[in-house]
């Protein structure tokens, strides 16, 4: 009796050494995601479902990777619904491509109001303490002497129109003398002033 259990024991064990192994074939399993306008994804994240085998696609959502048939493929990228894809377990050949398409997922947000104040008393209290400042010319009034603001008005620099209008009287100036003798300022009332204030001015003045 206990060599037929024996023998029994030695056959099973035997028949299943005998069996062929069962571990699914590996593939090369490579694409590209798209939307539904037929645009890539990049960075997509392609993750084996309860695994931690994956890759990302590229900036063209092109992706290639090494699998198993018959692996559950998940897809998962920001601002698209995820989704999966199961490889087939009777392949031919040891790769595999395709084209996985992604739907777009809109998320609309509740509206959310931010007050500034805790409450509505202390916002109360706040507003009725609001001393809202006056306009540009108001400021330049109260900050501003009348003297002073003389001063500084006389002392600005041209603007683009008197800029021009010095330019064009020049160039008439030197059009309507061209060829002729130039103009001699010694009895220019004008041309002393001018120079008067420029020797008060230090305009003369030998700089080190």
């Amino acid at each position: 009796m206990r060599n037929a259990i024996l023998l029994t024991l030695l056959f099973v064990s035997g028949s299943l050494l005998a069996q062929p192994g069962t571990q699914p074939n590996l593939v090369q399993f490579s694409g590209v995601v798209v939307t539904d306008s037929l645009l890539p994804v990049p960075f997509t994240n392609i993750l084996v479902k309860n695994t931690y085998r994956g890759t990302m696609s590229d900036v063209y959502g092109y992706f290639s990777f090494v699998a198993q048939e018959g692996d559950t493929i998940l897809f998962s990228a920001v601002g698209f619904q995820r989704s999966q894809y199961v490889i087939p377990d009777s392949l031919s050949d040891g790769k595999y491509s395709m084209i996985h398409v992604l739907s777009r997922d809109t998320v609309t947000l509740k509206e959310f109001t931010v007050y500034p104040w805790p409450s509505r008393e202390q916002f109360r209290d706040a507003f009725l303490a609001l001393r809202l400042p006056a306009d540009d010319h108001q400021l330049a009034l109260r900050n501003l002497s009348p003297a002073e603001m003389v001063q500084r008005m006389e002392n600005l620099p041209p603007d683009a129109y008197q800029s021009f209008q010095y330019q064009m009287a020049m160039d008439h100036t030197r059009l309507y003398y061209s060829g002729g003798t130039p103009v001699v300022n010694l009895f220019n009332p004008i041309a002393w002033a001018q120079f008067l204030q420029a020797w008060q001015n230090g305009a003369f003045k030998k700089k080190d």
